[in-house]
């Protein structure tokens, strides 16, 4: 009976599979008197028939397959060609895992889905603020922040869709703060019953370039130890305290890794830690138990991507080797084998602001960082249009050729 209701009225499909169902026809019935030969001219006849036949299968099955494309993209018929052509050269693309969290992670898979569809987001599930920190504190669940802003820039739906996800209630409302894609990933995980189920079927909704995966499903927290001797639990207080960190870990300190994440590095063509905050997005991934381990096993490049600026509270007057010495003395040297190093320019006027802030330009003190034994890619990876962030292409662009080279002590970006 499920056959018949492709015989439904208005299906516009029934003409097409009659006009194809005739060609067919044809091309059997030009085949017979090509075959029996019964007739003077039943080669030149035979011959006609065949190919009228076949014309009319090719018109059909072109106005069919058209008709089911107007269904599942509608206003995008024309572009099909050329989606099916992208789709399969990102299929094609490297493995690439990027690991750690906040708007620096989601900044940089912006470019990677533009170059490969194998991407593995492995990301922080530390966040107790804001929008997050709330659903985490009211439902129990892991917070849906990061991950989010993840599946949002690998998103390959409509920009509505990507709006929804990103909006936020204002304080008119009792969801203010709220954002919908948070509600919705809570929502998802109230009704699967488990937050990796949440997770991957809000990436169907969102028809994801890879995967989001989060670091570890365990709930956990971060704690910050300080020079002075004070300690800070709690992400969003870290940065508060005006004193340089000595030390961050996770409580409790021993966290089962997603399986996940562990299949990703191994698989990896290049695994890519940050870019982000150093202490409350890049490390507390890497502090999860075996993840370190796992990627210094890997025989893929491991790249860092330095910050641009330093973080006010967290890693002022640090310079880039600064940065690489932190994510090695909280793990392993053998972690990382190249650092890009931005050696663009940043306008005054953004300085001015950022300097109010506490931010400033991160030193890129290559000479010491190839003294240490890791390469080192400088280049201008700067956008500096309203806020100061990487250039999500450049750097997809480096990650993706870095890949294809030989090792070498240092690479300038053109």
């Amino acid at each position: 009976m499920k056959r018949l209701k492709w015989l439904y009225p208005g299906m516009k499909i029934k003409r097409w599979i009659f006009i194809s169902s005739t060609g067919v026809l044809l091309v059997a019935i030009g085949s017979i008197i090509l075959i029996l030969k019964r007739f003077p001219g039943s080669k030149i006849i035979g011959s006609a028939v065949v190919i009228l036949g076949a014309l009319i299968v090719i018109y059909g099955m072109k106005r069919m397959i058209k008709s089911f494309i107007a269904v599942f993209l509608p206003k995008r018929e024309r572009e099909l060609v050329d989606i099916m052509y992208h789709y399969r050269q990102l299929e094609k693309g490297p493995k690439v895992v990027v690991i750690g969290g906040g708007t620096g992670l989601s900044t940089i898979l912006h470019g990677l889905k533009e170059q490969t569809s194998n991407i593995t987001a492995i990301v922080t599930v530390a966040d107790d603020g804001g929008s997050s920190g709330r659903l985490r504190e009211q439902f129990g669940i892991l917070p849906p922040g990061d991950i989010r802003n993840c599946l949002v820039a690998l998103a390959d739906a409509e920009p509505l869709m990507r709006e929804l996800f990103q909006f936020r209630f204002g304080s008119e409302s009792e969801l203010s703060g709220h954002s919908f894609g948070n509600l919705f990933i809570t929502a998802m995980c109230k009704v699967t019953g488990d937050f990796e189920k949440a997770i991957k079927e809000s990436s169907k909704v969102l028809a994801i370039r890879g995967r989001v995966i989060p670091s570890t499903f365990d709930k956990v927290k971060l704690v910050a130890e300080y020079r002075n001797g004070q300690k800070t639990v709690g992400e969003t207080k870290i940065a508060k305290q005006n004193s340089p960190i000595q030390k961050i870990y996770l409580d409790p300190e021993h966290c089962k890794a997603s399986s996940e994440s562990f299949e990703a590095i191994a698989e990896a063509d290049i695994i890519v830690l940050g870019p982000g905050s150093l202490y409350t997005s890049v490390i507390p991934n890497l502090l999860v138990d075996g993840i370190a381990e796992k990627i210094a096993q890997s025989k893929a490049p491991k790249v860092y991507i330095c910050n641009v600026m330093t973080q006010s509270g967290e890693t002022d007057n640090y310079t880039a080797f600064d940065h690489l010495n932190a994510l090695i003395t909280h793990t392993r040297p053998d972690i990382l084998s190249y650092c890009i190093v931005n050696i663009g320019k940043v306008p005054k006027e953004l300085l001015k602001k950022y300097e109010e802030e506490g931010a400033y330009p991160v030193l890129a003190d290559s000479d010491k960082i190839i003294e240490n034994g890791y390469n080192v890619i400088e280049g201008d990876v700067v956008n500096a249009q309203n806020h100061v962030r990487h250039d999500a292409k450049k750097l997809s662009k480096v990650i993706i050729d870095l890949t294809l080279k030989t090792k070498g002590k240092k690479i300038s970006i053109d």
